[in-house]
């Protein structure tokens, strides 16, 4: 199926707040306002998403306004010892009061309460992280300062409807690959990020559908001499006018179509998180074995009416990837992750 290369720009929604033009997109190519969307400010989700790693470690914050609910978290990702410590603080009713920006190439996060202080801000030298939580774990807090810069030319954009719902839309950008530089202390424990550090941005505005499923994978690194990174997912609204699955090699994006995550299933019939993924495209121009480190999971069940079951597994890929020029990029040990989430709320 072709993927629509979107060429027009202005408002994302109509005027009956119906988004314009999906598809997909290598800058953002549309304006986003709160002021066209028709739909409840309660059902708005709005989140900035970064995750910084090298080899040793990873460091994830979040920073969500949900309508109902807003979730500031914090995570620390040690793959050595193959375990992760989540927290996170609750805002109960934010209805779009948080401050998330209209856009991903500037506006500020500047955030704080008794326990939490954020602030995500651009600076000429790059995307400053701040971040501090007390009692990030008992008795411990953490504290993250990381800098963000060498944004790549690429980044990948999606602008995603839902069939059953023509007010609902998913507008979407994902920077893979940034040069990583700073730190995160956690008690006693200090750790600098060094030269093969990166981070990325998953950027992301909408009002989506009761009940939904998605699988999502990115990985960033250095492979033979490349700052190579992917962005791969499916399964999350309307995507027959685009998919958001792209690779980039030195900030240059190289477009991929549809894929498949095969997670194996355990003896039970539930799936084996943990055993060797195998992604796969339908053009052969991707094939990808994951091998997981971890499991992070959460799940969250209230009443069987608000629903979140989430695992994001961290590892490694291997395998290769086939550029638009026709060259073979071999994958080798590539740090990442793939989750498969199902949501309903």
């Amino acid at each position: 199926m072709a993927e629509h290369l979107i060429e027009g720009s202005g408002p994302l929604l109509d005027e009956k707040g119906h988004l314009r033009e999906p598809g997909y997109a290598l800058r953002p190519p549309f304006d986003y306002s709160h002021d066209r969307i028709a739909a409840p400010a309660w059902r708005i989700k709005d989140w900035d998403y970064y995750l910084v790693n090298d080899d040793h470690y990873a460091v994830a914050l979040t920073f969500s306004d949900l309508g109902y609910a807003g979730l500031v978290s914090a995570a620390v990702i040690d793959f050595e010892q193959a375990s992760q410590t989540t927290t996170s603080e609750m805002v109960i009713l934010p209805m779009g009061r948080m401050g998330l920006p209209t856009s991903s190439d500037e506006g500020d996060i500047r955030w704080e309460n008794k326990r939490c202080n954020v602030s995500f801000v651009h600076t000429p030298a790059g995307r400053r992280l701040s971040f501090a939580m007390s009692d990030f774990t008992p008795g411990n807090d953490l504290e993250v300062e990381l800098l963000l810069d060498e944004e790549p030319r690429d980044s990948m954009v999606i602008a995603t409807p839902w069939a059953e719902n023509e007010r609902a839309f998913y507008y979407n950008r994902k920077i893979i690959g940034m040069r990583a530089r700073g730190a995160f202390r956690h008690g006693a424990q200090l750790w600098e990020f060094g030269d093969d550090a990166f981070g990325l941005l998953d950027w992301g505005r909408g009002v989506w559908t009761y009940d939904n499923v998605w699988y999502w994978s990115a990985a960033q690194g250095r492979q033979e001499g490349h700052v190579v990174g992917f962005n791969l997912g499916y399964g999350f609204g309307d995507t027959s006018a685009a998919s958001e699955n792209m690779v980039f090699v030195d900030g240059v994006a190289h477009k991929l179509g549809r894929l498949t995550f095969d997670i194996p299933e355990a003896e039970d019939g539930s799936l084996n998180y943990l055993a060797s993924w195998w992604i796969h495209d339908e053009g052969n121009r991707l094939d990808l074995i994951f091998t997981p480190t971890l499991d992070r999971s959460d799940l969250l069940d209230i009443l069987h009416i608000v629903i979140s079951d989430q695992h994001q597994v961290f590892g490694t890929f291997s395998g290769f990837v086939r550029l638009d020029d026709g060259s073979t990029l071999e994958l080798s040990e590539l740090r990442g992750f793939a989750e498969h989430v199902h949501n309903r709320y």
